[in-house]
């Protein structure tokens, strides 16, 4: 199967070079920061390939339709979701998967996910819970601001539109099992 090649957006490597920071509260028992670890580049499709033959039972499932550029300490994964034909990678989807097999959509494209991450939310957090309370993230702030300049949302508001705009990607993850 040939794969096209697709660069990782400027952003997302600028955001992956400040990466983020995450503890465990042990007063109040929470999470503080984002738990993220951007790979800084695309995972490689022989990747991709290789761990969704292991979650699906569909061996022919087609995986290109994923990008995945970064996960959480879980194993969970992040990436676009290109099922927007001819659209450029920065707007289209951004999806979550969790290592237990949750999967939803957190964004509607790149310009989303910056401001998720300035508002001080990782994936997992914007997925469990996108409108629990958090410290925005003041190093990822300026590149939301000039690579999404006057798109900026609260988590929950993004989290929103995105599934509301992809209501079928659960559809599309029960194939995968069928």
């Amino acid at each position: 199967m040939d794969i096209p090649e697709l660069d990782m957006p400027a952003a997302l490597v600028e955001v992956a070079q400040i990466g983020f920071e995450c503890d465990w509260d042990e007063e109040t028992g929470e999470l503080r920061g984002c738990d993220f670890e951007s790979y800084g580049e695309f995972e490689q499709p022989c990747e991709t390939a290789m761990w969704f033959r292991l979650w699906s039972v569909h061996e022919e499932f087609d995986y290109t339709q994923f990008r995945f550029f970064g996960s959480t300490a879980a194993g969970d994964y992040v990436g676009f979701w290109l099922v927007r034909p001819d659209v450029d990678i920065s707007e289209q989807p951004v999806v979550y998967i969790s290592s237990d097999g949750d999967i939803g959509l957190i964004t509607q494209n790149l310009d989303d996910l910056l401001w998720l991450f300035a508002n001080g939310s990782g994936p997992a957090e914007a997925f469990e819970d996108p409108g629990r309370k958090t410290q925005p993230n003041e190093e990822i702030r300026p590149i939301a601001e000039r690579y999404a300049p006057g798109k900026c949302r609260s988590t929950a508001e993004i989290v929103a539109s995105a599934q509301k705009e992809f209501p079928n990607l659960m559809e599309l993850v029960r194939q995968m099992y069928e």
